[in-house]
């Protein structure tokens, strides 16, 4: 599904607007959490560490529900619900840099001992905009 123009804006790099992920817990309940993610015209980019509850429920439960607002306009939004059709650790920590220079100003992200880096691409199947 097609991403409204008016809307690309919250998914640039230019807009560090904020993802609200949801994903399915093994018992069928929600778990939400604010993540960075980026968009490489197709698909939502999520970077998570290998092993956190939303890594687990995303390889479980491929498919995803999220809402990214508009950091100026709390009543502007956009929804995306999807499958998960890729997971990769390639690039994981580079993605992440670049995250924080979105997120942050400086893309510099500390390694922490032992944690790897994960990338999910998201598709955007149904899309809703408001306003």
């Amino acid at each position: 599904m097609t991403i409204p123009t008016s809307f690309l804006d919250l998914l640039s790099d230019a807009v560090p607007a904020f993802m609200y992920l949801a994903t399915s817990m093994p018992d069928g309940k929600p778990q939400v959490t604010p993540v960075w993610f980026s968009w490489d015209g197709t698909h939502i980019l999520i970077n998570t560490a290998a092993g956190r509850i939303k890594d687990q429920n995303m390889l479980a439960r491929p498919y995803v529900s999220c809402v990214i607002q508009d950091p100026h306009n709390p009543y502007r939004y956009l929804q995306i619900r999807g499958p998960v059709v890729g997971r990769t650790e390639e690039g994981g920590y580079e993605h992440i840099c670049q995250l924080a220079g979105k997120y942050r100003g400086k893309a510099e992200y500390p390694r922490i001992a032992g944690e790897t880096r994960v990338i999910f691409r998201v598709l955007p199947e149904k899309v809703q905009s408001m306003p």
